[in-house]
């Protein structure tokens, strides 16, 4: 299938994604029929008139539209998973709905822009609980903020913003200097905090529900103590953890390790911009024939064994390259300014080739990353057949993090982190895998080569010692998180 006929693929399997999910994330009923109603390729945003009321009027539409597409597609993945019918075919319309709500992101960022730049309102950024939200202020009155953000031309001359053109560029009219912000603020926040407290009631009933059944059955005479913990080799003892499940496995050895950088956080709302693979043998040797050396942009990198190194960059819309991104462009030296497709990036939610060619190495052996609960939500998010291939037990994940905050020594609670620090420069520099003077990169092929190296050296040190996975509470096998068959 070429172009983007696979969105009308996508609206297609609708009736079984409404069989499986009559409701989304908040428990709302979702309308299927508006869902299918939606032009997807083309855009789900509003594109306002240049008068202030306009903007307000569009921006409010946007966010009510944003809301509806995310509280559907933050229910998909647990319909997907849960589907032991297999009555959901594709994972396809999640796929499409966040490709749609990308662009409406880009263009709600550009529509705050342009009220800041009409002196409508004045934009913070701000953390607040799980979500970087934008707080919108009365204007002071002074120029638009953001200068290093990058600027829409707003002249006329270009063309094709989503925001459209303003008639700020005529000198002679005149605007009011306020609207109303109360019903144009992000609810990000309450969403996600209101979605969480649900969560957290059902996990709760679940678990009296649980523990009144093993009251009633004697069962807990037979298993007192839950789940083991598992074995480490520090002097402290985390307590178990679900991420435990991506623990290696004593036999592990082939391994391909992923890095991706992307926009921001969410995947339903921000690009992949940077992959960077490579893969590593823990036990066996390196495979002969390999090239022998590597230039990684550090120079004091060397390629040791690993083998088939990769780096792919990918682009943004217009839209999104137009507003910059300074916190990205200081973390990984990307500047989004310079990757708009129209400087001939293409978007890696628009290159099929190069989703196809990412899951073939996904799926060839078990592909490690440094917290993988990232890297598997953008793929399940962004590459064809990916999460198809998970659900049937085809991808296997190993992480890093845990194997840090598990088995690694230096990664003692402190008053700083509680759990330890296990960022993945904290956990490479106590595995040797990079010097104390420097630090981890932030680019996607330079951060899987000092995880891979790191979590080599962890491995045989452990298997010296007897502990993790050859521990008591180690386990046979490459271990890791795959989907089981039910």
């Amino acid at each position: 299938m070429t172009d983007r006929a696979w969105f009308d693929a996508a609206k297609g399997d609708i009736p079984q994604w409404a069989a499986s999910m009559p409701k989304d994330a908040d428990g709302t009923t979702i309308d299927w029929d508006w869902v299918r109603s939606l032009d997807l390729a083309h855009g789900v945003g509003t594109i306002p008139e240049s008068i202030p009321q306009s903007i307000h009027d569009a921006l409010k539409a946007d966010y009510a539209t944003r809301e509806r597409l995310e509280s559907i597609i933050a229910q998909c993945n647990s319909a997907f998973m849960t589907d032991f019918d297999r009555l959901i075919g594709s994972y396809r319309l999640p796929r499409a709905l966040a490709y749609a709500n990308r662009r409406l992101n880009d263009n709600i960022n550009t529509m705050l822009h342009l009220g800041e730049q009409q002196h409508l309102w004045a934009v913070s950024r701000e953390r607040r609980g799980r979500a970087t939200i934008a707080v919108l202020k009365p204007c002071s009155g002074s120029g638009p903020s953001n200068d290093d953000q990058g600027m829409l031309d707003l002249s006329g001359e270009a063309g094709g913003a989503s925001a459209g053109n303003t008639a700020a560029e005529n000198s002679d009219v005149k605007f009011p200097t306020t609207v109303a912000l109360d019903d144009i603020q992000d609810r990000t926040e309450a969403i996600l905090d209101a979605r969480a407290k649900r969560r957290k009631a059902q996990r709760f009933q679940k678990r009296a529900g649980d523990a009144a059944m093993a009251r009633a059955n004697l069962s807990g005479a037979t298993s007192p103590g839950g789940a083991a913990a598992s074995g480490n080799a520090t002097g402290h003892h985390p307590k178990p953890d679900w991420r435990d499940a991506y623990l290696p496995g004593r036999d592990v050895d082939a391994v391909m390790g992923i890095d991706i950088e992307t926009t921001g956080v969410d995947p339903a709302r921000d690009y992949i911009i940077d992959v960077g693979f490579e893969f590593m043998n823990m036990a066996s040797p390196r495979p002969a024939g390999e090239p022998e050396t590597y230039a990684y942009e550090q120079g004091y990198y060397a390629a040791g064994d690993a083998y088939g190194q990769s780096r792919l960059a990918f682009g943004v819309p217009p839209e999104n390259a137009a507003l910059g991104n300074a916190l990205i462009a200081k973390l990984t030296g990307i500047d989004v300014r310079g990757r708009s497709s129209e400087a001939g990036y293409r978007l890696f939610d628009e290159w099929p080739q190069a989703q196809a060619g990412l899951l073939a190495r996904l799926t060839q052996q078990p592909y490690v990353a440094h917290n993988a609960t990232f890297e598997h939500s953008w793929f399940m998010l962004n590459v064809a057949g990916y999460a198809e291939s998970y659900r049937a037990g085809r991808i296997t994940i190993i992480d890093t993090l845990p194997m840090s905050r598990q088995w690694d020594p230096g990664a003692v609670p402190t008053n700083e982190h509680p759990y330890g620090d296990n960022t993945l420069d904290a956990y490479a520099k106590r595995q040797g895998a990079l010097d104390s003077a420097h630090n981890e990169r932030h680019l996607g092929l330079e951060d899987s080569h000092i995880m891979l190296v790191a979590m080599k050296h962890h491995l045989a040190a452990l298997k010296a010692q007897g502990k993790g996975p050859w521990g008591p509470a180690g386990r046979a096998g490459v271990g890791g998180k795959s989907c089981r068959s039910r």
